[in-house]
Formats: structure tokens, sequence, C-alpha cells
């Protein structure tokens, strides 16, 4: 690369997104460093975006789909008719996609997607990509990269990778990868499962992040009955069901519990009947989805953060919380332990398990308020420790280096665009 400044495409399906502030996170983290970032998303989301922060990383992104699909197909036929054996290794993996996950027009859809973004990045002079999620985003990358563009990494979050490995051809991925991210140690045992032995070396660990100044010291916990908050998308495996259920037979004992719950999605109106039928009203409190700030606000106005999921990565709003000076109930899926150490910052129990929960939140709300402030410490020591965001981006930093730099520099081809 020589004095060239260090410049990287981020691949992603959807983006941004209101549950994807740590993507934006890591990209301002790598650029504070030194390194360009093109942000390469497919399509915005349309979901509203409430913080300003996703407002102003929407106007950044050169969304693919929009370049509509005469451009996308004149990019295809170009390339093809440029580099036919480059094309006939890309038809391939389209194959190995279509077999593994069902059919033939997604992967071809991603083809197309693929020599758009082979184009912009010879075009920018991209020297590396990167996308997050072992989905959609790196299959468009892989296909890229056997087009004859730069070589990729990915990140994993899970679970979604996790469930369906085989489907999403993650093995296949794994293999091509210049290298691949894992979120937790617990990530990288599953990659580990569907990469070749001799691969494994290649598999990263690189926290998710938190700014540490955006978290100063913590105030005061509130007075009062016990408050929780929990916070994340309302689907099945994030357990908010499980949790209202579990509310409403701790109440009976303790009867001074709220919890609010932010965020939003397809579960809302279940889970709004749910607290009805359970007449839980007036001790549960929905606000929609947050800005950072807002976040930040709602967990300052708790005792501590619930997370029941029944299926997780390593998540954000766990380091969020404990970067907050609030201790964790939690349940013992993926990452969280490696996080969430039991009596001292916070509380595991089984996933999926509404008794051992109630008895969580029981034993919860009888913790004295000086133990909990201490526990909130210790949780804002370790996650600070472990989860400094600055810290993981040059771990990122410095994989993309070693990516790119045993690479034989090709000549530059011109731009199909």
């Amino acid at each position: 690369m020589g004095s060239r400044r260090l410049k990287i495409a981020y691949v992603l399906n959807t983006y941004p997104q209101p549950s994807q502030s740590f993507i934006r996170r890591e990209i301002r983290a790598l650029e504070r460093q030194g390194v360009e970032v093109l942000r390469l998303p497919m399509r915005a989301s349309a979901q509203a975006l409430v913080d300003p922060g996703d407002v102003q990383e929407a106007g950044r992104c050169h969304y693919v789909l929009q370049a509509g699909a005469a451009r996308l197909l004149w990019a295809l036929v170009a390339t093809a008719l440029r580099a036919p054996h480059r094309m006939c290794c890309a038809l391939w993996l389209v194959l190995q996609l279509a077999l593994a996950g069902g059919g033939i027009i997604r992967p071809a859809i991603y083809l197309l997607e693929a020599a758009y973004v082979l184009g912009v990045s010879r075009r920018e002079r991209v020297a590396h990509l990167h996308a997050h999620f072992g989905t959609n985003a790196a299959a468009v990358a892989m296909l890229c990269d056997a087009l004859g563009g730069p070589g990729y990494s990915f990140t994993t979050h899970g679970p979604e990778e996790f469930d369906a490995p085989h489907r999403l051809a993650l093995g296949l991925k794994l293999t091509r990868a210049r290298f691949a991210v894992a979120v937790s140690s617990f990530g990288r045992s599953q990659l580990c499962r569907w990469a070749p032995f001799q691969a494994w070396s290649r598999i990263k660990v690189v926290h998710c992040g938190i700014e540490p100044d955006q978290f100063p010291e913590p105030g005061a916990l509130p007075t009062g009955g016990l408050k929780l908050v929990a916070i994340g998308r309302f689907v099945e495996q994030k357990g908010q069901m499980l949790l209202i259920e579990a509310l409403a037979d701790a109440i009976r004992d303790v009867p001074g519990i709220h919890l609010t719950l932010v965020g939003d999605g397809e579960m809302r109106g279940a889970l709004e009947a749910a607290i009805a039928a359970n007449g839980l009203s007036a001790q549960v409190t929905l606000t929609g989805w947050l800005a950072e700030a807002d976040v930040r606000a709602a967990l300052a106005r708790s005792h501590a953060l619930v997370m029941p999921s029944f299926a997780e990565g390593l998540p954000m709003v766990v380091m969020e919380a404990m970067a907050a000076g609030r201790p964790v109930l939690a349940t013992y899926v993926a990452g969280t332990p490696e996080l969430v150490l039991p009596e001292d910052t916070g509380w595991l129990v089984p996933a999926g398990d509404v008794e051992a929960l109630t008895n969580a939140l029981l034993r919860l709300a009888a913790v004295p308020q000086d133990r909990l402030t201490t526990m909130g410490k210790q949780a804002r020591e370790r996650v600070l420790e472990r989860h400094d965001i600055d810290i993981e981006a040059e771990k990122l930093r410095s994989h993309f280096a070693a990516a790119i730099a045993p690479r034989r520099q090709e000549p530059e081809e011109p731009s199909a665009l």
C-alpha cells in the first residue's frame, strides 16, 4: 500500500437501522484511526431513523440498489466481457449458494450487486471489502472478490448465522475470506465448526464496542421500587414475552416493580396484548425506538437491565448497561457469560425458564441499593476494559492491513460504471 491511506468498503444489506449503532460506532472509530471507509449498503432502512447519528450516517451511504436494474445489469455484462474466466468462477459460486439456499434468484441478485460493487471499488480504489453479518452482504463481498475485486472479510454476530450455516453457505464464505471476525469467543467456536482446521487461524475475535466518553461516571440509583429496563427488537428470540410472564408472577410478591421496554418490532401487538391480559398496563411502559442519548437516560432511570433472550451474539445493550453502571440480569446464551459474571456484574438464568427468571427478579428486588451500586461499578470496569471501541477498531484495522499486505497488486482495469 506504500504511503496510501488504507481504504475499506463496508458492504452491508440494510443500513443504518435502529438496532445497528454498533456498526456506525465501529466505522467511526476506524475513521478516527485514519482508515477511509466507503459505506456500500444494498438498501436503506424502511424504519424511521430517530437517532441523529443514524440520520447522518444514511447521508454518507452509497446505496447499491438505488443505481437501478439497468446499471446493475450493465455492470454485470461489462464484467463478463472483460473477464469471462472470473465470471465463470463467480457463476460457480452462485450455483453453490443456490444449492445451499434452495433457489437461484437471490444468488443471481447478489451477483448483479457484486458486479456493481466491483465497479465502485475500482473507481474508488478500495483495497478491501468488509461485510457485517455472514448473510447477504458476505455473499455479495465473496462474489465481488471472485469477479476480480478486492479481497474480503466479514463479521458474524449470531444467532442468524449459527441458526442456518448450511443455508447461508457459511463454510464456503469462511474458506474464501481473507479472515472472518466473531464478536465473542463463543461466536468463534461456532465459526470453527464450519471452517476447515487450516482456516481457524483466520477466525479472529473483535468485540463490538462502546465509546467510553459517552458514558460518564453514573449517578445514584433511582429511589423507590425496583425499576428495570429491557432493550431490543420485539421478536421471539429476545424473550420479552417470557419476561412479561415472569414479571406477572414476581409482582404478586413485590408489587412495586416497573419495567420499561425500549424497542419495537413485529411482536409489539402480541406484547401489548400480553401486558393487558396480565393486568400490567401500569407496571410496563413501551417507548418505541429511542435515540442513543435517550437509551442512556432510560438506563440511568433503572436499577438493572433485563435481557431474557433465547438466542444472541453478544448484545450491545448489555455493554451499554454495564458502561452506565447498571448490573445485568441475562440468560446463559452465546457470548453473554463472557461479560456478565454471576453475583459480580449481574445474574444469569437458563434461557426459556420462566420460574428461574421470576426467582431472579425476586432476588434482584431484595438486593440492597449499596450492593447494586457496587455491582454496577464492577460491571462498568469490566466492560470498559474489554469493549472500548477504539481498542477493538485498532485490532480490526490491523487485520485489514495484514489481509491487504500479501495481495499482489494487479493492474487497475477501467470501471464499467
